[in-house]
């Protein structure tokens, strides 16, 4: 176990619409809660996008946690033992933590940079990618018109294991999850693929978001599963720590 600094992303799927109520009341009320965690150096949660992820409208049904830590040691007290996470787990219908080691990151998120690059990166090596904007009012129904051809256009993918769409405020804050075989066929995607590199052509030409982040990751561990998603063979083929 290293004592760099890793990122955790968790999905909670809840079934019941009690659960889905109670889970959808996190989003107000956690943010505050977990500033006061020790360890915890950057905290969001997140709810998710309807059909595939990539949606105006939300899941109700999912909802994500992600957190920058200052090392291992406090992410294993918080998810084996702090009340918060233990009845959040109680509710799921299931749940998966993903741990994440931070590799390459440029851009801001709330104005702060809020994953420290702790390994080399590979392109080569399985990948885990999160992407995050702020996006003008003025330019919300440009951006939307692209999003439902981009959201079938990476479900089918060479080298995609598993997406999401996921976000703080609904239309105006979105984000995505994504976990690659490796960079090369997720760089494939986001640069040769028709419906994602007209958007980020426009992105650039037209100014849509406010503010963005793009940040790449080792993902070494998991507790809990989502469906039938298999890491494991991924999970064991990447290093641990340097």
């Amino acid at each position: 176990m290293s004592n760099l600094p890793i990122t955790t992303i968790t999905f909670f799927r809840y079934q019941s619409w009690s659960n889905k109520w109670w889970g959808f009341k996190q989003m107000g009320l956690l943010p505050e809660q977990l500033q006061t965690i020790e360890g915890i150096t950057f905290a969001k949660m997140l709810g998710s996008g309807a059909g595939r992820g990539f949606s105006i409208f939300p899941n109700f049904g999912v909802y994500g946690l992600l957190i920058s830590w200052e090392n291992e040691v406090y992410a294993n007290s918080f998810f084996q033992a702090h009340p918060i996470f233990l009845q959040q787990k109680e509710r799921a219908k299931e749940y998966l933590t993903l741990f994440l080691h931070p590799t390459k990151s440029h851009g801001t998120w709330d104005e702060v940079e809020p994953f420290k690059t702790t390994h080399p990166f590979d392109k080569k090596q399985a990948v885990a990618v999160i992407t995050r904007a702020t996006i003008y009012t003025k330019h919300l129904l440009g951006f939307w018109r692209f999003v439902p051809q981009v959201s079938r256009s990476v479900h089918d993918k060479k080298g995609r294991i598993f997406s999401i769409g996921i976000g703080e405020l609904p239309l105006i804050q979105q984000a995505t999850f994504s976990i690659w075989e490796n960079s090369e066929l997720m760089m494939d995607y986001a640069y040769k693929s028709k419906f994602h590199k007209e958007v980020i052509q426009k992105t650039r030409e037209l100014g849509w978001y406010k503010e963005e982040l793009f940040a790449r990751f080792i993902p070494y561990k998991k507790e809990g599963k989502w469906g039938d998603l298999n890491l494991d063979q991924l999970l064991t083929a990447t290093p641990l720590s340097i």
